[in-house]
């Protein structure tokens, strides 16, 4: 039995989010296309270099992120993931619990899906 593209892009899913909170900054930029964008519920933009450096510098420190992938839509190669996310972080030394509703966006380049694009909406 072979995976489906949805079933490998809930699983990269799954993967991005525990580099993101095991600081396995270099995992998540295998994962990553060069040119992610990365849009916080805060509407902070970050490119791939920007997040990880605040990452590494914990301006971002994720302890926990519970990610629940709602829906996987793939249309030739790319990928788009709506979701939910309960976050624990601390986001300029401020400790934070977020719940937001996300998007992801993956691309399929010469075979391997990248991570393109992220956006967080903050739920109300």
């Amino acid at each position: 039995m072979t995976a489906t593209d949805a079933d490998v892009i809930c699983e990269l899913e799954k993967r991005r989010f525990e580099t993101i909170v095991e600081r396995d900054f270099h995992g998540f930029a295998d994962l990553a296309h060069p040119e992610l964008a990365y849009t916080h519920s805060s509407g902070t933009l970050d490119t791939l270099d920007s997040f990880i450096e605040k990452c590494e510098s914990t301006y971002y420190a994720y302890h926990r992120i519970d990610h629940l992938v709602e829906s996987v839509t793939v249309v030739g190669d790319t990928a788009v993931v709506i979701g939910e996310m309960r976050v624990d972080m601390t986001a300029g030394g401020t400790r934070r619990e977020l719940v937001n509703r996300s998007l992801g966006v993956w691309a399929r380049v010469d075979g391997t899906w990248r991570f393109l694009a992220h956006q967080a909406t903050a739920k109300r």
